[in-house]
């Protein structure tokens, strides 16, 4: 796996670089602002890019900016966002901006090797990837009338890992249960919550995110 790393924050992005070299990743390029990253893509044409999501000149918003040109003019390289913060409208903007091949983590998630390297691979094969914090705060929301409460406790276990961009086979070997079974969740998840039972992946990640948010 090729991979590019951009962060202004110079002991952050040797940290994320020596991880990934660790994991016999190879960083074909390091980026400090939004400009030399989208030229070091042009000229590397990597598998991935991983970004903090605010650096030069600006320092807000940058990495959204970077994954929307990327995908846009690349769309094979997958696009890891990084942030120090729980932003989740931020998050929902990179995933409604893109089709595939994008994520949202916590920086400090990634500094465990092998939740990088997994989220990367992930992306590179076209999935989405959303920080389970996140994931885990829209589920815990109060709400008045609450769907939610109609799920099993394996249902809800079904959902947060859907939201996270699992897809069916790698919810089944988190879970130690059949694909089938997972189908079989998630039908009635989607059908509980009144959500198109789509297979698109993206969609359905995008559905379930949307509807946690709103509910």
């Amino acid at each position: 796996m090729r991979v590019i790393v951009a962060d202004d924050d110079l002991f952050t992005r040797q940290g994320v670089v020596r991880l990934l070299e660790q994991s016999d990743v190879d960083v074909v390029a390091q980026a400090e602002d939004l400009a030399s990253l989208l030229r070091h893509v042009h000229l590397a044409r990597p598998d991935a890019v991983v970004v903090d999501i605010r650096m030069p000149p600006t320092h807000t918003d940058e990495g959204l900016l970077a994954a929307q040109k990327i995908k846009a003019e690349h769309p094979a390289v997958g696009v890891l966002v990084l942030s120090h913060y729980v932003e989740p409208s931020y998050a929902f903007r990179l995933l409604h901006e893109q089709t595939e091949g994008v994520g949202y983590l916590l920086k400090e998630r990634v500094f465990d090797a092998a939740n990088l390297i997994d989220a990367l691979r992930r992306l590179v094969e076209g999935e989405t990837v959303v920080d389970p914090t996140i994931v885990s705060q829209l589920i815990g929301r109060r709400r008045r009338l609450d769907p939610l409460a109609e799920l099993t406790a394996r249902e809800r276990e079904v959902l947060a890992l859907v939201a996270e961009g699992l897809s069916n086979s790698a919810i089944a070997a988190r879970l130690f249960v059949t694909e089938r079974t997972v189908e079989a969740h998630v039908t009635q998840i989607l059908s509980k919550l009144g959500l198109d039972t789509d297979r698109d992946s993206h969609r359905r990640v995008l559905a379930v995110l949307a509807y946690l948010r709103a509910g």
